[in-house]
């Protein structure tokens, strides 16, 4: 895992699969994502490089339910009773009480995509379940702290409740993986949705926030003319 600075205030954490995000405030720490399962004690380790405390997590922000982000969330949250948000129709799945859509794969790439990730996926770690304690609907607010607020955005699509969390005063977004950037830099609608159309909606959406970073899911960040990277992406849709 990479630790990388994007801002005095945010921390990207890159993994081979699923990058976590961190929000750092002087009251306490927020976790964008998780990782895939065992992604802890990496994480632990980088926030004490960081010269925090793994108790120093407050609160995790779950952009939705598939185990390359939620996969380290239940060990997380342990550390400090961290408080889990999540958009409520990925609920059921977070807390395990319940299975989500197959994705509809509508292109051979997609699909070769799609079988080269499961052969390569560590189906034997299981993915634990963890209560989520804030049911979160579009434009509900959380604060960080230090004046600064996440909203959720309600980005449907890839899964039923897949979320961005926008930050407003500092320009970011943390799409999951309802938008994600190529190894060459391109910006596109990320794969693998359940309901295609929805998804593009919801990146038309998020790019009428012009945002000033982009934090995917899957890819690097965008940190320059990230806006029109947006736009762009959802004009070409």
């Amino acid at each position: 895992m990479d630790v990388v600075e994007l801002l005095p205030e945010l921390v990207m954490f890159r993994f081979p699969v699923g990058h976590a995000y961190l929000w750092r405030d002087p009251s306490g720490l927020t976790l964008i994502d998780t990782g895939v399962p065992g992604s802890a004690p990496a994480i632990a380790a980088a926030l004490e490089g960081l010269g925090h405390q793994a108790t120093d997590v407050r609160r995790i922000l779950l952009t939705h339910y598939h185990g390359d982000h939620t996969g380290s969330a239940a060990e997380i949250a342990g550390w400090s009773n961290a408080e889990i948000n999540a958009h409520h129709l990925d609920t059921p799945m977070i807390q395990g009480e319940a299975e989500g859509p197959p994705p509809i794969l509508v292109a051979d790439w997609e699909r070769e995509l799609y079988a080269q990730v499961h052969a390569n996926t560590d189906t034997t770690t299981p993915i634990a379940p963890v209560k989520v304690d804030h049911k979160l609907d579009d434009g509900d607010q959380i604060d960080l702290g230090g004046g600064v607020t996440a909203v959720c955005v309600a980005a449907p699509g890839h899964t039923p409740g897949s979320v961005s969390f926008h930050l407003p005063a500092p320009g970011v977004l943390f799409t999951g993986d309802t938008i994600a950037r190529t190894p060459d830099g391109t910006v596109i609608l990320g794969v693998f949705n359940y309901d295609p159309p929805t998804a593009a909606a919801s990146l038309h959406k998020q790019a009428a926030l012009a945002p000033r970073i982009a934090c995917f899911g899957h890819g690097d960040p965008l940190t320059e003319n990230t806006a029109a990277a947006l736009h762009a992406t959802a004009e070409a849709l």
